[in-house]
């Protein structure tokens, strides 16, 4: 069993909280796009800052490749932590050395010490155990509610809880887990699996693994192309990976081994980029066929209206990828549309990745649905069925 947060003596300790709090920022100002995720790690914050002794998070943010870099400075993160606290948050230059030791252990205060981004050094995606025993060095106690990495066996997220005796998982994870296990363990039907986004090749595993407890699947998006061309239904210049057709493939024989109805876009909405590079003129086609010289970037309205019927009555509902480019006003109907169908619905509603969450945020539908996950692709591992190696640790009994 994973040990919770509100189970754990922190009373006089210092908490390490690894927490996810890779925001997107904005290229225009670098300010925070998006803070989903800072957001939903709140409750466990406060609840360590009122049962601990000292308060360390630490985080990962963007893809700085090893060395430090101001574009990846956790410092917008810390001043709206400072907001949403109410409190000090002081960002550290470093996240190890002595002089990081030093400061979190003998400062007097009630503040919040954020360490600057882990990724500036390369072991802690190596899982370095130096770089572990170093960052477990800083505290007594260790918390994670960064369910996003979980997937991940970093330093951070594996090598440190692997040698502190102390160790749990905050808030955050306790309610993704609630809701994710429901879909694999015992989910009402019927169970209807949206898919949509980019790479079939990526989702492969966890749909195969769904497809023992579905009862229909809906797919959209850039994934849909790659099913069509599997069906050798022309699908013009539309974004398809080679790789892709061959899992649409092995999705297809599955579904129909099991019995289950798979629902494919009949109709399009399509740009010529040579006519029309910048995308301003889109056009409706009646087909499943998309013309040679023209793209796909979202589902006509016939799609829209049979995918919304395909959802029926369903008790269950796993909703991962969108259905266009839905950034674009233009291509955001289909998301759209079938967000307001699903969230319409009586029923155990999910949604999983980034993009699908942002465009449900974008419609303003997030009070429509139980769950936003802020796994990604610690999501679609955890439905693989296999664990994730940053709650499995968790589990381990201490040497």
């Amino acid at each position: 069993m994973i040990p919770f947060v509100d189970q754990m003596d922190l009373k006089g300790r210092r908490v390490l909280l690894r927490l996810d709090l890779n925001v997107p920022l904005s290229k225009k100002d670098g300010t925070i796009s998006d803070e989903t995720r800072i957001q939903e790690a709140i409750p466990t914050i406060q609840y360590c800052l009122e049962n601990a002794k000292r308060l360390i998070v630490c985080s990962h943010l963007g893809r700085p490749d090893g060395r430090s870099d101001l574009k990846y400075s956790l410092e917008p993160v810390a001043h709206r932590l400072r907001e949403l606290l109410k409190c000090d948050v002081i960002l550290l230059d470093d996240c190890i050395g002595e002089g990081i030791h030093q400061m979190v252990t003998h400062h007097q205060g009630n503040e919040v010490f954020l360490l600057e981004n882990l990724r500036f050094h390369k072991e802690e995606e190596e899982n370095d155990p130096n770089f572990a025993h170093e960052l477990a060095h800083l505290a007594d106690a260790y918390v994670t509610d960064a369910f996003g990495t979980a997937h991940r066996k970093h330093a951070s997220t594996y090598g440190v809880p692997e040698i502190m005796p102390l160790r749990g998982a905050g808030f955050l994870i306790k309610k993704e887990l609630q809701y994710l296990s429901q879909l694999i363990h015992k989910p009402e039907h019927p169970f209807v699996l949206v898919a949509g986004g980019a790479k079939v090749s990526d989702k492969l595993k966890p749909i195969e693994n769904l497809i023992n407890h579905v009862d229909s699947i809906i797919i959209g998006g850039a994934m849909a192309y790659a099913f069509l061309a599997a069906k050798n239904i022309s699908i013009g210049r539309s974004k398809c990976e080679i790789a892709g057709v061959e899992a649409a493939k092995t999705i297809m024989k599955r579904a129909e081994q099991h019995g289950i109805k798979l629902l494919l876009p009949e109709d399009h909405i399509v740009v010529y980029p040579d006519k029309d590079p910048d995308f301003i003129h889109p056009e409706r086609i009646d087909s499943p066929h998309i013309p040679h010289d023209a793209m796909a970037l979202d589902i006509g309205p016939k799609t829209i209206a049979k995918f919304t019927q395909g959802l029926g009555n369903a008790k269950t509902i796993f909703w991962n990828g969108p259905m266009g480019f839905f950034e674009k006003e233009k291509f955001s109907k289909g998301s759209e549309e079938l967000a307001k169908a699903v969230g319409a619905l009586a029923a155990l509603k999910v949604v999983g990745g980034g993009d699908t969450v942002s465009a449900v945020k974008q419609f303003r539908l997030e009070g429509s649905f139980d769950l936003l996950s802020t796994g990604g692709g610690a999501s679609l591992e955890f439905l693989e069925g296999k664990g994730l190696p940053g709650l499995k640790v968790l589990e381990k009994k201490h040497a």
